[in-house]
C-alpha cells in the first residue's frame, strides 16, 4: 500500500504546533485520503449560504455536522442534521447546527459546518466501528465492532494489536459476535469483507506511522456489498502517545536471567541464625534445598550464619556473586543495592515490602534508579522469592520444594504463590520454576518469558498476573514463546468496573477486559479464567500429545455423563464429531443393543472391561478420530482401579505403535474413583474425579495452543 505521509506530517504537525488536542472534519478528511480511506463527497461550508452550495454541488440528500475542535461528540450537541434534501434545507440546517452548538458550549470554536453526502443505510449496509486506542498497558491497539449511535451499549467489538497483517484484520471482522450479520441475514447480501478488511488495515498502518494519533473513529462506517466508507472521522491528537519505552534487547534480558536462574554464587544481605527471620529462612532454604553454588551471607555483625563465614559487606565476599537475595527492610535496601552494583551483582531479589504497594513511590523509583545505574535487575520487591529446581536453587523465605518437573509458574501475589505451591505438591506436579514478581518495578512476564523460551528444563510457562507493566512487549514475547511453547496466563480484574474517560467511542470500549482477552488471544496465550483452571492447565497440558486435527469423540459408561461431558465441549470451543456410517457400525459391534453409538458413544454402565477396551482402541485406530473424552460410571462390573489400569494399558499399548491422541478422562463413582483418577495421571492420561468440565477444559485448552502453534499436528 502506498500512502501520502507527507501530507499527514503537515496535518499533524500543524495541529501540535496550534497545541490541539484534535483534528477537524476537513484535515481528517486529508488524513484518510491519504491513507485511500474511502469517504463520502463532502466540503466544509462557513456561512448558511455556501451550505446551500455546496449541497446542491454534493447532490441531494446529505447530512451536515458541525466543525468544532471544542465538540468532538457531535450528536449530543445538536451538531448533526441528515436527510438536507434540498438548497432551502441546507440553509435551515446550517443555522440550526450553529445556534445548537453555541448552546451547548458557548466558547466553542466553530470552524463552520461540514456538508456530506447522504449514503444509503438499512438493508445490505451494516454500520461498523474501526478505531484505534493508545492503550496505557498496550499502546496502539485497532477495534472492530457493531457502530452506529449505539456503540457504546452493544459492546460488540474485537481488539488487536498495531500493526496488523492482512490476515489479522481480517480475522477483526469475523471475531465479533455478530459476525453474521456481515454474511447477510434476512435476505440481506454480505458485506465486502475484503474491503473492510482493507480499511482495517490501513487504520492500522495509520496509527503505526503516526502514533500521535492517540485516539480515532471511524464511526460509523458503512458496510455494504459494494465497499465500505467512513462517514464520520475523529482523531484526537496527543505527542506523548507517540513516546518510546525503553526496553531491553532479548539478549540484554537473556543474559542477565541466565545469571538470575543459574547463579554461581548468592549472596543474602541480613543473612541470620535468629529463627523466625526472614534472612534465616532463606539461608536455611538455600543450604537445605542443596544449592551447590557458592552461598554467602551478609550481616554487619560478621562471624558465621549457618556455619558458613559471614562478610559484613557484600564488598568484601571474596569471590564473583551473580545474585542477591535481600533480608533487611525497605529502608537499608538502597545502601545495599550501590554496594551490590559495585560488586557486579547480576540480579537484586528483593522481599522487603514497604515500597509502591504501600504508596512509597520514591523510596521505590530511588531503587530502580541505583539498579540501573549499576546494571542491576531487580526482581520484586515485595516478593517471596523464586524456586529454580534444576540448580536446587530455594531461594525464598517460604517452604522448600524439590519436586523437579518440565512447569514454571510465576505469581504477582505471594498468597497465590503460595497455592501454587502446595497445589504443585499435592497433585505432584513436578516444576522447573516458581518465581514471585511482586511490585514488578523491573524484572516482569516479559523476562520470564524469554529466560523460559531458551530453558531446555521448561516446557509449560503459567503465570498469575494482575497487571502488565508493558503490555506490548508482553504480547510480542508471548507471540514468539507460544509458537514453541504453552503459555498459560490468569488475568486477576476481569470484571468491567466501568471504561476510563475517553474522547472517542474507541477509547471508552477500550477501557474494559476485552482488550486483555483478545490480545492474549492475538499472542497465543492459553487464558484461564481462575486458580484452578491455571493449575489443572499446567499440570495436564504437558501430558497431553499435540491433536492431529479437530474430531473429537466421547466414549460414556453414563448417559448423564455425555450429555454434561457435550456441553462442557462447545463451552471449550472442540468440535465433536459427525460419525460416519461404518464408523457407527464399528462402534455397534461393542456395545449392547440397548446402548447408542453416535457421538456421544454411550456403551451404559452395566458393560465389562472388555467394552471399554475394544471401544478405546477402536477410537485409538481410526486416524479420523483425533481425541477421546471417556466418561466412566462407578460400577461392581468394571470398579475404578479395574477401568483406570485397563485404560492406562490400551493407552500406552497403542503409544507403543506410535498411535498417540489425547486422552482425557471424567471419573464418576464412590471415593475410589479418586485413587483411579490419580493412577490415570501418573500413566499419562488426564483424569479427574466428580467433575465433567475439568478434563474437557484442558483437552480445550491444549487444542488452543495446538490451533495458534500451527497447523494441528504439525
Amino acid at each position: 500500500m502506498t500512502y501520502d505521509k507527507a501530507a499527514v506530517r503537515t496535518i499533524l504537525d500543524q495541529a501540535l504546533a496550534d497545541g490541539r488536542t484534535s483534528l477537524s472534519a476537513p484535515e481528517a478528511k486529508l488524513v484518510a485520503d491519504a491513507y485511500g480511506i474511502p469517504t463520502p463527497g463532502e466540503g466544509l461550508a462557513t456561512t448558511a449560504e455556501g451550505a446551500a452550495g455546496l449541497a446542491a454541488e454534493i447532490g441531494f440528500p446529505v447530512v451536515l455536522k458541525i466543525s468544532s475542535p471544542d465538540i468532538l461528540h457531535k450528536t449530543d450537541a445538536g451538531g448533526v442534521i441528515v436527510g438536507v434534501d434540498s438548497a432551502a434545507a441546507a440553509r435551515t440546517a446550517y443555522e440550526q447546527i450553529v445556534a445548537n452548538a453555541k448552546a451547548y458550549k458557548a466558547d466553542a470554536d466553530i470552524t463552520g459546518v461540514q456538508v456530506q453526502k447522504m449514503l444509503v443505510t438499512g438493508g445490505d449496509v451494516q454500520e461498523v466501528i474501526v478505531g484505534s486506542v493508545t492503550d496505557q498497558t498496550f499502546g496502539k491497539v485497532v477495534a472492530f465492532g457493531l457502530g452506529g449511535v449505539l456503540v457504546e451499549v452493544l459492546k460488540d467489538v474485537t481488539f488487536r494489536l498495531a500493526p496488523l497483517n492482512d490476515a489479522e484484520a481480517r480475522e477483526m471482522i469475523d471475531g465479533i459476535d455478530a459476525h453474521e450479520m456481515l454474511e447477510g441475514v434476512r435476505g440481506a447480501k454480505p458485506v465486502d469483507k475484503d474491503a473492510l478488511g482493507d480499511l482495517v488495515k490501513r487504520l492500522s498502518d495509520l496509527v503505526t506511522d503516526f502514533p500521535q494519533f492517540a485516539e480515532v473513529d471511524l464511526n460509523p462506517v458503512l458496510a455494504g456489498p459494494d465497499g465500505a466508507t467512513a462517514v464520520d472521522f475523529r482523531i484526537i491528537v496527543d505527542a506523548e502517545a507517540g513516546k518510546e519505552v525503553e526496553r531491553y534487547s532479548q539478549d540484554e534480558i537473556l543474559t542477565a536471567m541466565t545469571r538470575i536462574m543459574k547463579p554461581r554464587a548468592v549472596a543474602v544481605i541480613g543473612a541470620s541464625n535468629e529463627d523466625g527471620k526472614i534472612g534465616n529462612s532463606v539461608m536455611k532454604n538455600l543450604v537445605n534445598g542443596g544449592y551447590a553454588g557458592d552461598i554467602y551471607p551478609i550481616n554487619p555483625k560478621g562471624g558465621e550464619v549457618l556455619g558458613l563465614k559471614a562478610f559484613p559487606s557484600i564488598l568484601d565476599v571474596p569471590g564473583d556473586v551473580d545474585v542477591a537475595v535481600f533480608a533487611v527492610p525497605a529502608k537499608f535496601v538502597g545502601g545495599a543495592l550501590e554496594q551490590c552494583g559495585a560488586k557486579g551483582v547480576a540480579g537484586a531479589i528483593l522481599i522487603p515490602s514497604g515500597f509502591a504497594e504501600t504508596g512509597e513511590h520514591e523510596l521505590q523509583d530511588e531503587v530502580v534508579a541505583i539498579a540501573r545505574k549499576h546494571d542491576v535487575r531487580i526482581l520484586g520487591p515485595n516478593i517471596y522469592g523464586y524456586y529454580y529446581l534444576p540448580e536446587s536453587l530455594c531461594a525464598t523465605f517460604c517452604t522448600p520444594y524439590d519436586v523437579r518437573g518440565s512447569v514454571a509458574l510465576s505469581s504477582q501475589s505471594g498468597g497465590i504463590g503460595m497455592a501454587i505451591l502446595g497445589f504443585s505438591r499435592s497433585s505432584r506436579m513436578g516444576v522447573s520454576a516458581i518465581v514471585g514478581v511482586g511490585n514488578k518495578a523491573d524484572i516482569d512476564e516479559d523476562d520470564l518469558l524469554t529466560f523460559f523460551e531458551n530453558d531446555d528444563n521448561t516446557n509449560l510457562i503459567a503465570m498469575h498476573l494482575e497487571d502488565l507493566k508493558d503490555g506490548r512487549a508482553f504480547a510480542e514475547t508471548a507471540a514468539r514463546v507460544s509458537k514453541k511453547k504453552p503459555v498459560v496466563v490468569l488475568k486477576a480484574g476481569r470484571t468491567d468496573l466501568g471504561a476510563r474517560a475517553a474522547s472517542s467511542h474507541t477509547g471508552a470500549l477500550a477501557g474494559n477486559d476485552k482488550v486483555y482477552d483478545d490480545i492474549l488471544r492475538q499472542s497465543g496465550v492459553v487464558r484461564a479464567p481462575g486458580l484452578n483452571e491455571m493449575l489443572q492447565y499446567a499440570r495436564g497440558i504437558p501430558l497431553l500429545p499435540t491433536p492431529k486435527g479437530e474430531n473429537v469423540v466421547i466414549i460414556t459408561g453414563a448417559g448423564g455423563s455425555g450429555v454434561l461431558l457435550s456441553d462442557a465441549c462447545v463451552d471449550a470451543g472442540l468440535t465433536l464429531m459427525d460419525i460416519p456410517d461404518d464408523l457407527d457400525a464399528a462402534f455397534r459391534k461393542f456395545i449392547p443393543p440397548f446402548g447408542a453409538a453416535g457421538n456421544p458413544v454411550d456403551i451404559t454402565g452395566g458393560e465389562p472391561p472388555s467394552t471399554y477396551r475394544n471401544t478405546i482402541a477402536l477410537g485409538l485406530t481410526d486416524e479420523r478420530i483425533h481425541a477421546l473424552i471417556l466418561g466412566y460410571w462407578h460400577t461392581i462390573v468394571t470398579p475404578p482401579m479395574v477401568f483406570a489400569k485397563l485404560v492406562a494399558e490400551v493407552v500406552e499399548e497403542y503409544r507403543a505403535q506410535g498411535i498417540d491422541k489425547p486422552v482425557v478422562a471424567s471419573l464418576s463413582g464412590d471415593v475410589e474413583v479418586e485413587e483411579a483418577a490419580q493412577y490415570l495421571f501418573d500413566h499419562g492420561v488426564v483424569a479427574y474425579p466428580y467433575t465433567t468440565e475439568t478434563p474437557v477444559q484442558v483437552l480445550g485448552a491444549k487444542y488452543r495452543w495446538a490451533r495458534n502453534a500451527g497447523p494441528l499436528g504439525s
